[in-house]
């Protein structure tokens, strides 16, 4: 079944999400799937400048563990210029203006935010529901933002080639949601991009990391740091009360880590670990360990006629730097600056989308080759006896040369492209 777009006018402000629950039917100028940061930034500055717009989320809430955490020095100057950021960061958060590595009993700094033209000059460490629950609440001051969580898209609706909306399962029944553009930031697992036909290109072999969480003591490190250990692999995250801890291991050997049992487990782990050795007894089963699969992949093309896809949904990323939450949020700020004049006039084009895909094409592909560069001089190492157990070859540049922990700096915090929020609030 096919159904008409733009039929009925999009529905005044004062509308309630209750009365569009009766109705079961919603006309928006732009619908956005997936409440995580590419959409939420994304729904926030549509509606600033005063485009109606209805966010839809699968989930009931954003509590999900061990999700990216990081809020770089770009998104902290979004936030600056959105006047938000001293309420952002009056929220429990840690700060980092520097990463180091241990390499062979050494400190290294690898990363120096304290040369760049920005505001807040560390990456904030933050719960990322808390995040997601500020932006939120932010963008639900304005009248013709909506979010409607607990609704799982079911398909999209398509007039000839021309995406013109979606429905979705919601927990009062189906919804059937009409609007101007439909935008997929649903991360990397995308059901938008999927439903839409958008082709996924893969790059480099996929890898896990196992996430667990450790007690802070006397004496443990004071900073937020990576371990240069025999394989690499060991990053630790100062979360205030705890440490995020992530082990890197191979595509699909972690059944054989489990079968070893975990105390083989712990003393793997303990070996990439500056911890002593005793506080891996914290990790009583394999139920204290999360597995993530990454993966680095990107659209061929993010839009199609009446829909573009952003974020993770148009570009998966390493978590090396955490710089995938960072990445879709100069997404948002990009689509946000391109697009909002043509909605809010109605004379969106294809050109438009295209405008976004070009903007945000280079940083991510940029982006990409370096984390590539990087996996492949690890695997390199691995399968060199000689080198196996010593550090990367960037660590040792850096090491060699300090002051490249401020070019790093800069790429890790700004990227290749950062993005500035250029459309003035509409009061």
């Amino acid at each position: 079944m096919i159904l008409e777009a733009g039929a009925a006018p999009v529905p005044e402000p004062s509308e309630s999400e209750e009365d569009m629950a009766a109705n079961r039917e919603i006309h928006t100028t732009c619908a956005i799937v997936g409440a995580g940061p590419a959409g939420l930034m994304l729904g926030l500055l549509l509606a600033r400048a005063g485009v109606d717009v209805t966010v839809v989320e699968k989930h009931g809430d954003f509590l999900r563990d061990f999700r990216g955490d990081t809020i770089h020095p770009s998104t902290l100057q979004v936030m600056h210029e959105l006047g938000l950021a001293d309420e952002l960061l009056k929220l429990p958060h840690t700060e980092a203006r520097t990463l180091h590595a241990e390499v062979e009993g050494k400190d290294i700094k690898i990363a120096d935010f304290s040369w760049l033209p920005t505001r807040n000059r560390f990456i904030a460490f933050m719960p990322q529901w808390d995040f997601l629950d500020f932006l939120a609440r932010e963008a639900k001051r304005y009248p013709n933002f909506r979010l409607l969580m607990q609704s799982d898209v079911t398909d999209l609706i398509i007039e000839g080639d021309r995406v013109t909306g979606l429905r979705a399962a919601t927990a009062e029944g189906p919804l059937t949601l009409h609007a101007s553009l439909v935008v997929g930031a649903d991360g990397r697992n995308s059901v938008t991009r999927k439903l839409a036909g958008l082709e996924v290109e893969s790059f480099g072999n996929p890898s896990e990391v196992l996430w667990m969480k450790l007690s802070h003591a006397a004496g443990d490190p004071v900073q937020t740091m990576g371990h240069a250990g025999p394989q690499q692999g060991f990053v630790m995250i100062d979360r205030g009360d705890y440490w995020q801890c992530g082990y890197i291991v191979r595509k699909g050997t972690y059944e054989d880590i489990k079968a070893a049992g975990i105390e083989a487990f712990r003393k793997t782990v303990s070996a990439v670990s500056p911890l002593p050795p005793e506080r891996l007894d914290e990790i009583r089963s394999f139920d204290d360990v999360h597995l993530l699969s990454v993966k680095i992949d990107r659209l061929k093309h993010w839009w199609r006629p009446g829909l573009l896809c952003i974020g993770d949904a148009a570009h998966a990323m390493s978590p090396i730097g955490g710089v995938g939450v960072n990445l879709a949020i100069q997404d948002a700020v990009a689509s946000a600056n391109i697009l909002t004049a043509p909605l809010n006039e109605r004379r969106l084009s294809n050109a438009h989308l295209a405008a976004v895909e070009m903007r945000r094409t280079f940083p991510t592909k940029a982006t990409q080759k370096l984390q590539l560069m990087m996996r492949r001089d690890r695997r390199k190492r691995e399968a060199d006896e000689r080198t196996r157990s010593g550090p990367p070859g960037f660590v040792l540049g850096i090491a060699r040369w300090p002051i490249l922990a401020h070019l790093a700096g800069r790429l890790i915090g700004l990227g290749f492209r950062p993005e500035h929020v250029r459309n003035r609030a509409r009061h």
